[in-house]
């Protein structure tokens, strides 16, 4: 035979070694040993790791700034388990096409968008209803916009006729009044 070893005979006659103990590192034997500490005359068993995170406490609140780093550490530590141990909260989205108002005119529109309000039509001017009357802020925030086409005397009485208090508007340098 040609082979190192016979057709169906293990290279290994011992065989496959057993399973070792899993790596345990002499610090974790040390920190699950336990210790019985006096707080406050009261006799209490703490693992090593408590003991140190205790000393480690005590020492950030006396003012050591390596231990209130050590601290802050173990918080942020905490923190991260205490996030992936919570449940996870589903956010469903709002339905974008829920219909809140819907206006059958541009009146009753500018009305519900604080644009404009109803002023009670001036006698004699022979309207026959309310008009909504365009409030003072949204006409100052049009005749100031730049880009805007200059407005002769017809259409500056109209805009002073359709804004709510028209005294108040700041009319740009170039327009008459």
């Amino acid at each position: 035979m040609n082979g190192r070893f016979q057709k169906g005979q293990s290279g290994n006659p011992a065989g496959r070694p057993k399973a070792r103990r899993p790596h345990v590192s002499a610090f974790d034997i040390v920190f699950d040993k336990t210790l019985t500490v006096n707080q406050n005359g009261v006799e209490r068993e703490l693992t090593v790791d408590e003991a140190l995170q205790l000393k480690t406490y005590q020492a950030a609140l006396k003012g050591s700034k390596m231990a209130v780093r050590a601290v802050l550490k173990m918080i942020e530590r905490r923190e991260a388990v205490l996030a992936a141990q919570a449940p996870k909260i589903v956010h469903h989205k709002p339905n974008p096409y829920v219909l809140i108002y819907d206006s059958d005119s541009a009146d009753e529109a500018m009305q519900i968008l604080g644009i404009a309000s109803v002023d009670e039509a001036p006698a004699g001017m022979g309207w026959g209803h309310d008009k909504p009357k365009l409030e003072t802020w949204a006409t100052q925030a049009a005749i100031s916009r730049p880009g805007r086409r200059p407005l002769d005397e017809r259409h500056v009485g109209d805009v002073k006729l359709l804004t709510k208090n028209p005294d108040q508007l700041k009319w740009p340098r170039s327009r008459s009044r």
